[in-house]
């Protein structure tokens, strides 16, 4: 799935049919920052090696993560993180998850299904039907009042992973809702038994 997740300074800026360079100078209007200033996260993949060069270009910073593109993806929901947006290929199914954090942040999420192979197409064609090339957005991908809860295992760019001290076990957790708006962050205490 190709994604592009932006906070709510961004939303209906932001158009994943248009080239990343044009999405970044939109996103810079939209912040008041110059495009210097603008961070996208992006899977570290080889798939991904032109839209990083074309970001680079366009004078945008590269947040390069090793796995998993949620935890960057809604650090860009936060306005108090340093990444703006996030870009590129990821999981499918981690798509539909970051678009339940993206409606409980009141951002905006656009993503388009890419496939690797005619049978991955021929599947999704069964399960879903209808326009496979069509942009889907957010309330695509979820609705409804939505509450999203994530814990930390390892350290990444949203949450601080296990951590472990004499006789106990530290998490850090983040649960948001979509109907309130609220996002509480949890550090929690294990004690061992």
């Amino acid at each position: 799935m190709d994604k592009l997740v932006v906070g709510q300074e961004c939303v209906g800026v932001v158009d994943i049919t248009l080239p990343p360079r044009v999405n970044v100078s939109l996103m810079a209007k939209a912040l008041g920052k110059a495009v210097e200033e603008i961070i996208i996260g992006v899977l570290d993949r080889p798939r991904h090696e032109k839209l990083i060069q074309e970001l680079r270009d366009a004078g945008a910073r590269v947040h390069l993560v090793p796995d998993g593109d949620l935890s960057v993806a809604i650090a860009a929901l936060n306005p108090d993180s340093d990444v703006d947006g996030l870009m590129g290929i990821g999981g499918a199914p981690e798509g539909v998850i970051t678009a339940a954090a993206v409606l409980c942040c009141h951002g905006e999420m656009q993503a388009r299904l890419v496939f690797s192979n005619a049978s991955q197409r021929e599947r999704a064609q069964a399960m879903v039907g209808g326009d496979l090339e069509r942009v889907l957005y957010t309330h695509d991908l979820a609705s409804g009042a939505v509450t999203f809860a994530a814990t930390g295992i390892t350290g990444g760019d949203l949450l601080k992973g296990v951590r472990y001290r004499r006789g106990y076990a530290l998490t850090d957790s983040i649960v948001m809702r979509s109907s309130t708006g609220t996002i509480r962050r949890i550090e929690t205490t294990h004690q061992h038994v």
